[in-house]
């Protein structure tokens, strides 16, 4: 046939030879034989695969990102949290795609007991002061009142803070016992004795208190008299001044001391007083 004849030419157009043609030809021929291909899906679900598409995906957007930014410096920049969140979802597939045993257990969550009660917080606890607690009061023996056995603790206490023996105390409630009957008494003679706490009133000159002591004699003011401690620490004082008085007889002592008209009254009171004195000591 020649070659430029046209049912040649439209034969030849019909069916181009290419090499594309030949090598698709030769596949086909031997298909058959050749090693199997591994599946597209399982290789694109395995783990490292993924995570490998994912960075580079993150690696792509981030470079985009970039390169748009310092193209547009007048545009907002967006970039950053797009980036970031770009990172976020492929960390996120990356924890899923992860099927390794290894992995730390995930907290068990804790739920609160439905019967649980909650624990109270602790306030500030406010101290109330305490009532100073009053001293007891003695039980009155050998016939005394609670009055007279209160003054007979004052005249007992302040001898023992003053370290005085047994027989001073002894002699201190004779001779409280015969002047004043171991009451607290003021003057009459003195309306100012009447101003201070007082017991009753006598009318001994300007005698005043549990061992009737004058202030003219220089035994103290009357306001200071009037304080039974006061009164009984300048007894023990007195006494003390006298030498070797505790050889004298109780009435002897206490008369060395009071220096009284009657002398021998006190040693009435002797038994009385050693009974409150063991009493108040014991």
């Amino acid at each position: 046939m020649h070659p430029d004849d046209p049912s040649a030419q439209k034969l030849t157009d019909a069916r181009p030879t290419t090499p594309s043609d030949d090598a698709a030809s030769t596949e086909r021929t031997i298909g058959r034989h050749r090693a199997s291909e591994p599946s597209r899906r399982a290789l694109l679900g395995s783990t490292p695969v993924r995570v490998a598409l994912a960075t580079g995906v993150t690696c792509c957007l981030s470079l985009v990102a970039v390169a748009t930014a310092r193209g547009n410096d007048d545009a907002p920049r967006t970039v950053e949290p797009l980036a970031e969140a770009v990172a976020d979802r492929a960390a996120i597939a990356d924890e899923r795609a992860s099927r390794s045993l290894d992995r730390d257990a995930a907290p068990a969550r804790v739920l609160p007991s439905p019967t649980a009660k909650p624990t109270p917080t602790p306030t500030a606890v406010r101290k109330v002061p305490k009532k100073p607690v009053k001293p007891r009061r003695p039980r009155p023996v050998a016939g005394l009142d609670q009055a007279q056995m209160d003054n007979a603790k004052i005249i007992v206490d302040v001898g023992l803070e003053m370290k005085m023996p047994r027989r001073a105390l002894v002699v201190a409630l004779s001779t409280a016992m015969q002047e004043s009957n171991l009451y607290n008494l003021a003057s009459d003679v003195l309306p100012e004795s009447a101003e201070y706490p007082n017991q009753g009133s006598g009318s001994d000159h300007d005698s005043v208190g549990l061992f009737q002591q004058r202030p003219s004699s220089g035994w103290g003011t009357v306001a200071q008299l009037m304080r039974p401690s006061y009164a009984a620490r300048a007894f023990y004082t007195a006494l003390n001044e006298i030498p070797g008085w505790q050889d004298l007889s109780v009435t002897a002592a206490a008369q060395s001391v009071q220096i009284s008209a009657y002398p021998d009254a006190y040693a009435q009171h002797e038994d009385r007083a050693s009974t409150v004195a063991a009493a108040l000591t014991a």
